[in-house]
């Protein structure tokens, strides 16, 4: 998604007994690791010292990883044992194929214990073509801005018609967002029952329940609180 620049360029493998290590995965877990993931590297240290930003409110880094993967399907899972085992900000790049798609959640670091930390839903793009042009890294006075405009480029790009409500903190835009992946997810779920369903009477209910759930999808995307 984003261009880096060459002096935040890290390019080291992460091995994956590493990750085990500290997220303590379940067994069916580390099967999706094992079955799923090829290569995972870090790739970029946003910082301070890469970037010439200030840190804010808390934040001094964030990290980029790619992620090789052996199919195109990977469940969330894998992200969250990542975000889990590494105590820090971290945007994600998933290859496959030649193909690209970039990933990331809402995380809001403590002192607490890395299972402790609270990561949000993931924001994914769709895939596209490895060699699509990248657009800079947005403009920004410190780490904590730079954070924020990066995670709403991933909202945005994600599909969600997520529009900005003033005064908004970007953990309730996480929150709002997580509630309108949830509404799509209602809206398709009910539009299938319609096109199942022949009775006709039955088929008036479903719409009249699709369109309520559409409603409430509108204004969760709205720019203005209801």
């Amino acid at each position: 998604m984003f261009i880096y620049p060459e002096r935040a360029l890290v390019n080291r493998p992460l091995p994956k007994n590493k990750v085990y290590a500290n997220a303590r995965p379940s067994r069916s877990l580390k099967q999706q690791f094992v079955g799923n993931v090829e290569e995972i590297v870090w790739k970029y240290k946003l910082a301070s010292t890469t970037l010439r930003l200030p840190a804010s409110q808390g934040i001094e880094e964030i990290q980029i990883f790619s992620i090789a993967l052996r199919t195109a399907e990977l469940k969330e899972d894998v992200l969250r044992a990542l975000d889990r085992a590494i105590p820090s900000l971290l945007f994600f790049e998933l290859n496959h194929q030649r193909r690209i798609r970039f990933a990331a959640a809402y995380k809001r670091m403590s002192d607490a214990a890395h299972d402790k930390q609270f990561v949000a839903a993931y924001y994914l793009t769709p895939w596209q073509d490895a060699g699509a042009p990248r657009e800079p890294l947005p403009v920004a006075i410190d780490m904590a801005a730079l954070y924020e405009q990066m995670l709403y480029r991933h909202m945005i790009a994600s599909g969600l018609c997520l529009q900005p409500r003033p005064g908004e903190t970007l953990e309730g835009t996480a929150e709002r967002g997580a509630r309108i992946r949830a509404q799509m997810l209602a809206c398709r779920r009910l539009e299938s029952r319609v096109r199942r369903e022949e009775q006709f009477n039955r088929k008036v209910e479903i719409n009249a329940e699709l369109r309520q759930a559409r409603e409430i999808l509108v204004d969760l995307q709205s720019g203005e609180s209801s």
